[in-house]
């Protein structure tokens, strides 16, 4: 469980959501682009739902570790989409085959 703060509050998160949350948020702000995240999450009341946060190049948002408080706020999907949005925020590399599969006799070298 983490424990993120963000507009001068905190909220717990997963581990693996909050992780996404935060690396999504750094890729938004390299880009200078923004984005409205719905995560399960428990308050700093311990009241627990679902939380809307605005993340992008204004945020300033930073976790750490909390304790367990017994409460399930995994969200594969909601990962899984943050993890996927990021992707399609990093510049595109090449790729390169595998040198082990190049023979110089077949290309008359």
């Amino acid at each position: 469980m983490q424990k993120l703060y963000y507009a001068g509050g905190y909220i717990f998160l997963d581990d693996d959501v909050c992780e996404a949350l935060v690396l999504y948020a750094k890729a938004l702000a390299d880009v200078g682009k923004s984005d409205l995240v719905t995560v399960p999450a428990l308050s700093d009341e311990g009241m627990q739902g679902r939380t809307r946060l605005l993340v992008g190049p204004a945020s300033q948002l930073f976790s750490a570790p909390a304790l367990d408080r017994g409460v399930d706020l995994t969200d594969a999907g909601a990962t899984q989409s943050m993890h996927d949005k990021t992707a399609r925020l990093q510049p595109s590399k090449p790729v390169f085959e595998d040198r082990a599969d190049y023979a110089p006799e077949r290309f008359g070298d």
